[in-house]
């Protein structure tokens, strides 16, 4: 399976734990520092190798209120349901250590051998290709990934099913293998040498040896955590801003014309996005001032508000902070609601975080790729994401700031902060550019609406939406 495996002797158990304990706490401290990691760890193998002997080994050699465990029997995958899905909020924060028994690849696997509907070997490569990228975005969101699989002969896996207690008999046929076939067993020994190159594989054959062996690299792991890039390596190539950005249209829409096609186009997007059997996510962003929140109004207004869930997304959160800056995200989509609406959205990242040096270069940079895979994987699991752009121009935003400031029941739209970034107008231009640039894809294209009429931007935004469900 894996190669250049570490090899460790066996020590004193009190000196294993007491270096555990050491290095378990500087990682617990280093929560909110600079370059701060946490751990995740990845546990699969064959059944009764030993896992969880050995997980419950490290348990009582480290501190054991700061050792999360996480145990799920697996589940088949779906194909409306991304495979992180419903892992993402037990995704460790800086500090943290987390063992998931179950996991994504467990998940795989009991999909792969599922007798009913078993995966072709293309794609379960390509679910392996995604999950090893998703893991490559959390390693560079600074969560340390260890995956280890505990392997086992099939004579001595026979040996230990006739030593097992009766209670126990359950472990027979677990997770719908049956530990008596060897035909499956060599099927699923097939399937794992397809991914666990890049595992630690430990033989469970030796008790002592085997929980040694994995605290060991768990120790040497936190010991040895990596520096993530620091510095920009490649010459960054500004995108040209699109016209439509700079000369915002200024024509209006009549407004028997507006309240026509308003009445119109909000059953018609009311019905296509109840009716349609994917989950819709639609993005909003722009300019502050733009439009969004009345654009949101007309979205919903021939909706139930049960059917539908807005996040309004601000500033992120201490505990955010702590974790992958797509965790937020992630989490508000484990809710299962069909339609989804953002007003802001992942894009603070390359927009707000990227203007205010929230993040480093390097993390900005980086986004584009991790956003683009994001939105791939909501996308290939029967998810629609609509992503819509309002712009208005510098006068237009003015005028209606001073707006909100003279009207009652809209002052508490309008900051000092939202003056201060009219400031920056030019480089959110840019970054809007950029984002255009590397983020606007056939899965999940942008659609930019500049107009400083806000009856053509709401037209717009349903037109929008109506395109890219194809229902227009």
């Amino acid at each position: 399976m894996s190669t250049q495996q570490p090899t460790f002797e066996l020590r004193s158990e009190e000196e294993l734990s007491l270096d555990l304990i050491e290095a378990q706490y500087a990682l617990k401290d280093s929560q909110d520092k600079k370059n701060a990691k946490s751990v995740l760890i990845l546990v699969s193998g064959i059944e009764l190798a030993g896992k969880g002997e050995a997980v419950k080994q490290l348990r009582e050699w480290l501190d054991p209120r700061y050792l999360k465990v996480k145990a799920d029997a697996p589940k088949l995958l779906s194909a409306d349901e991304t495979f992180w899905q419903s892992y993402t909020r037990f995704i460790p924060a800086e500090g943290q250590i987390v063992v998931m028994f179950g996991n994504w690849y467990s998940d795989l696997l009991s999909t792969a051998m599922h007798v009913a509907k078993p995966l072709d070997e293309k794609l379960f490569d390509a679910y392996v290709e995604q999950m090893r990228s998703f893991e490559h975005d959390l390693q560079n969101n600074n969560v340390h990934v260890i995956k280890v699989w505990f392997d086992l002969s099939w004579k001595s896996l026979q040996k230990r099913l006739d030593q097992i207690d009766a209670s126990e008999q359950h472990w027979h046929k677990l997770h719908g293998l049956d530990w008596r076939n060897k035909k499956q067993y060599d099927t699923l020994q097939s399937l794992s040498q397809r991914f666990t190159d890049d595992w630690y594989v430990i033989d469970g054959e030796d008790a002592e040896r085997r929980d040694q062996c994995f605290a060991q690299y768990i120790l040497q792991t936190l010991q040895e955590l990596p520096v993530h890039q620091t510095k920009v390596t490649e010459k960054w190539q500004q995108a040209k801003v699109p016209n439509e950005l700079l000369e915002p249209s200024k024509q209006v829409l009549d407004k028997d014309q507006y309240k026509d096609e308003l009445s119109k186009l909000t059953k018609k997007v009311a019905d296509a996005l109840r009716y349609d059997d994917r989950k819709v996510i639609v993005a909003l962003e722009g300019m502050d001032a733009a439009g969004k929140g009345g654009a949101i109004k007309r979205i919903v207004k021939k909706l139930d508000p049960r059917e539908y869930e807005i996040h309004t997304i601000g500033a992120p959160e201490r505990y955010e902070l702590r974790r992958p800056y797509l965790w937020r995200f992630w989490n508000k989509l484990n809710d299962g609601e069909k339609i989804t609406i953002f007003d802001r959205t992942w894009y603070g990242r390359v927009l707000v975080e990227r203007i205010e040096e929230y993040a480093t270069t390097v993390e900005w940079q980086r986004a584009y790729d991790e956003i683009n895979r994001f939105e791939q994987s909501l996308v290939d699991s029967q998810t629609i994401v609509v992503k819509i752009w309002l712009a208005i121009s510098k006068d237009e935003q003015a005028v209606r700031f001073k707006e909100r400031e003279e009207t009652p029941h809209k002052r508490f739209k309008i900051t000092p902060e939202d003056w201060r970034n009219r400031e920056k107008w030019d480089d959110y231009l840019d970054a809007a550019a950029d984002m255009f640039e590397r983020t606007n894809t056939d899965y999940a294209p942008w659609y930019v609406i500049a107009t400083d009429d806000k009856n053509t931007a709401r037209i717009e935004v349903l037109k929008a939406i109506l395109k890219q469900l194809k229902a227009d």
